[in-house]
């Protein structure tokens, strides 16, 4: 998850930072009103002119002495209405292995005799740090690309492609790689600058910096089938939320913003300030709001940005924030312009089955800035999660469908899903924090009906006083988490989308932030440990049966004390591995932290040394009465001592052999005996 788009890099640092924490909007000012599900309507602009009109109509009632951000109260929809924004025509638009399985209805492997990324849905690839076709392995490290053989356990090539991130991530088709560096924060508006330091604004008052001035994502399109080499990059501006691969069709989601400059008059009153910001906007031309591209292929470079005729808006919105999406074909030797196509919104979370692409925009972070009141009361209109749809059913650029928005806000994608012609989404509204907690949950189902998202459905009142932390639907069948002291396991009956409903409820100490189908009537969960209080104590995996969906026992648990693992956070470091029952997750473990099973708790195995964090896989077997523990994995760094362990981020399984991979390089290890068979150094 990514944050949303607010100005001054300083601030955008602090949202990344809380991104997943608990917090609950302010109310908006007087008038703001937000727009219910069923009544967005998408059309496009009719020329340029046009869309340079009205988005400077729109963004100059966001706009203020600051520039974009919280004393512009930036938000995409409601005040832009007041402040003249034309409302829409009416849409003319059509209607539109390691994963959960298609449709969510079971865990599986991506092969037969290799694992892939654990993926929401099965048949539709996401990035990640490490891909494998059951030939070859391809991770990317720090800007660097590797490709190991694991039949030799050898290294077979090695590729430097740029200064990389954290965040580097990749995709895999056949021969070609694709991979997604994120560079900058280039989809943020640009913040103000004061008088006689810093970037100052242009004389003609909007900022249009050549090609090479693009700040964005890159793109890098590798071939594989002999030395790895670059065939291709893609560079645009803005900020990558996502991506979704299905064959050899990549859809990349990209925010963006104006690309203005307002300069901070020292000497002058907040009025003039936000007057002589409104006239920076005025001068401003489509350049500055449309996203730029360039790219390089074939020894050729080309440039171009987002035609108007490719942007659509909705009823109404603010101008201060454009979503595009991209298309590229893996099955060819170039990347192309991406076919983008635009809406003028915001998004940070991405979920799709396939046929259609969502992309989600949740409203809380845009007056995360005015949290500070701690005494604010929450104002169920202005916690809204908006919700785009596009049709991706073939290989063409994808078509905007429909539009809807939802009371609250999301945990992840793993609370959107679309079954059966609905979709369904869960998410959590109200204050979940302080005295005054009372917030609620609730999970929506919502129809596709010509070119809206309309409610049918809902249920509420979900975990009152507390958030999702965990939410998961299989088939007809929705499993939710929430969490403050206890943790209350809902499973709800969706099968009759006009009447779903609770059917039964679990509360136990502590809470899982992963949810995953183990085969019938079985769910796992991974999270912490709670006391009674609510303090959580380590790493927790839980085994639950599910079977009578009235009665959700947990049948066994695993608890590491002290423990921390990625898994609770980003599902991809999550590995469960059908054909053996296995369950591999990453786990830092502070202090003397031990790994204990509660079928034997006096027998506990140390992982940790007193006052230092130890890294390991943990490697279990999911029986039908609980786990055993298979063994760990470590990576070394050098002098073997417990801080010299690198954190092992991403496990896989590739004919027999667990592939462990962390920044220090990827190891193999036996299942059959969890010895170290090759360890191949990357760091």
């Amino acid at each position: 998850m990514t944050p949303a788009r607010v100005t001054g890099l300083a601030l955008v640092a602090s949202l990344a930072l809380v991104t997943g924490c608990t917090a609950e909007p302010v109310p908006a000012p007087p008038g703001d009103r937000k727009v219910p599900a069923g009544s967005f309507r998408l059309v496009a602009f009719d020329s340029c002119a046009e869309a340079l009109q009205q988005l400077k109509t729109a963004v100059k009632a966001y706009v203020g002495p600051w520039g974009f951000g919280p004393n512009g109260d930036v938000r995409t929809f409601g005040r832009a209405e007041q402040a003249g924004a034309p409302a829409a025509k009416q849409a003319d638009a059509a209607p539109g292995a390691n994963a959960a399985g298609a449709g969510d209805t079971a865990a599986g492997a991506a092969a037969p005799g290799y694992s892939g990324t654990n993926t929401h849905e099965a048949g539709v690839d996401e990035p990640d740090l490490v891909k494998t076709d059951g030939k070859r392995i391809v991770t990317v490290n720090h800007g660097k690309l590797y490709v190991i053989d694991p039949a030799t356990r050898r290294l077979t090539g090695e590729l430097k492609l740029a200064p990389g991130g954290f965040e580097d991530s990749l995709l895999l088709q056949g021969d070609r790689a694709l991979v997604l560096l994120r560079e900058g924060w280039a989809g943020v508006a640009k913040p103000a600058v004061p008088e006689g330091g810093g970037r100052a604004a242009p004389a003609d008052g909007g900022s249009s910096p050549m090609p090479g001035d693009i700040v964005g994502p890159r793109l890098i399109m590798v071939d594989l089938s002999g030395a790895p080499k670059v065939i291709g990059e893609y560079r645009i501006d803005g900020d990558l939320v996502d991506a979704r691969q299905v064959g050899a069709t990549v859809r990349v989601v990209v925010r963006s913003a104006p690309r203005l400059t307002f300069p901070y008059r020292e000497r002058a009153t907040d009025g003039q300030r936000a007057a002589a910001n409104r006239e920076i906007i005025d001068k401003a031309s489509a350049d500055d709001w449309l996203p730029r591209y360039e790219v390089n292929s074939g020894g050729r470079t080309s440039t171009g940005r987002v035609g108007c005729d490719r942007v659509s808006r909705p009823a109404s919105y603010s101008g201060t924030s454009l979503v595009t999406v991209l298309s590229f074909d893996l099955g060819v030797a170039t990347l192309g312009a991406g076919d983008p196509v635009t809406v003028i919104a915001d998004g940070d979370t991405v979920y799709s089955n396939g046929p259609r692409l969502y992309v989600a925009n949740d409203q809380r972070w845009r007056v995360l800035p005015m949290l500070t009141a701690r005494n604010a009361v929450a104002d169920p209109k202005d916690q809204t999660t908006e919700i785009y749809q596009f049709d991706t059913s073939g290989t063409a650029a994808p078509r905007y469908v429909a539009a809807a928005s939802v009371p609250g806000w999301l945990i992840n994608q793993y609370a959107i899903s679309e079954w059966g012609g609905h979709l369904r989404v869960a998410t959590t509204s109200g204050r979940t924090w302080g005295d005054k907690a009372d917030s609620t949950s609730s999970v929506y189902v919502l129809r596709a009906d010509g070119t809206t998202l309309t409610q049918v459905g809902k249920v509420t009142g979900l975990g009152k006083g507390e958030r999702i932390h965990a939410v998961r639907f299989v088939g007809g069948t929705g499993y939710v988490v929430t969490f403050r002291q206890t943790d209350p396991l809902y499973t709800v009956d969706l099968r009759d989308p006009t009447a779903p409903k609770v059917s039964g409820e679990l509360k136990i100490n502590g809470y899982s932030a992963y949810l995953h189908p183990a085969g019938e009537g079985r769910l796992l969960g991974v999270g912490q440990e709670a006391s009674d209080q609510g303090r959580v104590q380590g790493t927790q995996l839980s085994l639950f049966d599910v079977s009578d969906p009235a009665k959700p026992t947990r049948i066994a648990q695993y608890h590491v004390k002290q423990g921390h693992s990625e898994a609770e956070f980003d599902p991809h470091a999550f590995l469960y591995w059908p054909a053996e029952r296995l369950v591999v997750v990453p786990l830092t473990v502070y202090g003397t932290g031990a790994v204990s099973s509660p079928r034997a708790v006096n027998d506990q195995t140390a992982v940790g040394s007193p006052g230092l964090p130890s890294n390991v896989a943990l490697a279990l077997r999911v029986g039908d009465g609980g786990f055993t523990e298979v063994g760990t994995v470590d990576h070394t760094l050098g002098t073997g001592h417990p801080e010299e362990l690198a954190p092992i981020r991403r496990s896989l399984v590739v004919d027999g052999v667990l592939w462990t991979v962390s920044d220090a390089g990827l190891k193999a290890t036996s299942l059959a005996t969890m010895k170290t068979i090759g360890w191949l150094r990357t760091a």
